[in-house]
């Protein structure tokens, strides 16, 4: 086998030839290419790791606003919370204010219904009383009713302590009777007095037809009643737990 030196130079030529042209248009393009992918691929990653810390910003604010708003949420709720128990509480004191006005205008209501009705009823007991008295004294014997009303005036005024009986005796006294006395009766009057007294009694008669019936004597400083005007006054004060002016001496 022969070797042809020519033919080797030839194709020796012809390989550098062909990798001169492979370098010149076809590698160098192709490593410029790759280059160029590279960087953008390059660029790609830096723009998405750039995007992912763009997110992960957004998603931090995010985070940071919804647990600001979770807060103030809270917040929120706990002031309208306590708001609310605050406007409870305001509302409950004055139910119980307003309740214990009314509970107290009603006692008082009562109260006074109570007081309008026990006076009314006392107002007609004693009239009742005095229309009975008046009855009664239309079927008695006034002079006998008298007689008696005497007599126990005259106990009264013995039972007074000895220094009223003593300054009673000659001092102006005012007598009054239910009914007019005739100068006969007035004379026993006047005598009666003076001995219950012992003493003169000086005696101006008078009439007052709601005494019903019996006697008053009057000075000045003193007063004894005995009569049935005093004696329906005691009863309907007893009954009615009531102050009144007909007492035996005042």
């Amino acid at each position: 086998m022969s070797f042809d030196w020519w033919t080797l130079g030839f194709q020796a030529v012809n390989v550098l030839v062909l990798v001169w042209l492979l370098h010149r248009f076809f590698w160098k393009p192709i490593a410029a290419t790759i280059v160029a992918r590279q960087a953008n691929a390059a660029q790609v990653l830096e723009d998405a790791e750039a995007r992912r810390a763009e997110a992960e910003r957004a998603l931090a604010e995010v985070t940071a606003t919804r647990s600001g708003l979770a807060d103030e949420r809270d917040a929120i709720l706990a002031a309208a919370h306590k708001a609310a128990e605050a406007t409870r509480d305001t509302l409950l004191s004055e139910a119980r204010a307003e309740a214990d006005k009314l509970h107290d205008a009603a006692e008082a209501a009562r109260l006074r219904a109570a007081e309008t009705l026990k006076k009314t009823a006392m107002s007609n007991a004693r009239a009742l009383a005095v229309t009975i008295a008046g009855q009664l004294l239309a079927r008695l014997d006034a002079a006998a009713t008298d007689a008696a009303f005497l007599g126990w005036l005259s106990e009264a005024i013995a039972a007074l302590p000895d220094a009223d009986r003593t300054g009673l005796a000659g001092a102006d006294l005012d007598l009054v009777s239910a009914t007019e006395q005739d100068s006969a009766a007035q004379d026993r009057i006047a005598a009666a007095v003076a001995s219950a007294l012992g003493g003169p009694a000086k005696l101006t008669f008078r009439t007052d037809p709601a005494l019903i019936a019996g006697f008053e004597l009057h000075s000045p400083h003193f007063t004894l009643r005995n009569s049935w005007r005093a004696d329906l006054a005691r009863i309907a004060a007893a009954l009615g737990d009531e102050k009144t002016d007909f007492s035996d001496a005042a």
